[in-house]
């Protein structure tokens, strides 16, 4: 399968300022990724105005089979599908959780970054945990050589 984006990014939309500080190191580093958070004006409910526990709510009181919510539901999915790889942020809700659960049965690299509330047999999907932005940063610089090195490669 070609690829599209080299990660899809995860998490709670009520943690959106954390998941849009680590799109930007992704930007930062030219890394493609998928990230729910970077259509928002698709999103085909609330507005700029709300804050992100009101655009929350609106959402969870839609109908979970409404065109918005499959419209959005498939969207992701395909996003997911064309990653290479899932980056979790933490915290995340449920559906984060499962997207994490889906990327790992296709046969993803599935990381996370954050502060998990116990430990959980099942994170061990995770190849790694970041504890912060930092850590990440590093793997990401890492990752992009390595990127890099195997592009050469290939026009050997």
């Amino acid at each position: 399968m070609n690829n599209k984006y080299e990660f899809f990014i995860a998490g709670r939309a009520r943690n959106k300022e954390n998941i849009l500080k680590i799109c930007n190191l992704f930007d930062k580093y030219k890394i493609s990724y998928y990230c729910f958070l970077k259509n928002e004006d698709d999103w085909g409910y609330g507005n700029k105005s709300q804050t992100p526990e009101e655009r929350q709510k609106e959402f969870e009181s839609l109908g979970l089979k409404s065109d918005v919510v499959l419209n959005l539901f498939n969207n992701d999915l395909e996003g997911e599908k064309n990653s290479k790889n899932l980056l979790l942020v933490l915290p995340a809700g449920k559906a984060a959780h499962i997207e994490a659960g889906i990327a790992y049965g296709l046969g993803k690299r599935c990381y996370a970054i954050g502060e998990y509330e116990a430990t959980d047999t099942l994170y061990n999907i995770f190849e790694e945990i970041f504890s912060d932005e930092n850590e990440l940063e590093e793997f990401l610089k890492g990752y992009n050589v390595r990127k890099n090195k195997v592009r050469k490669l290939g026009n050997l």
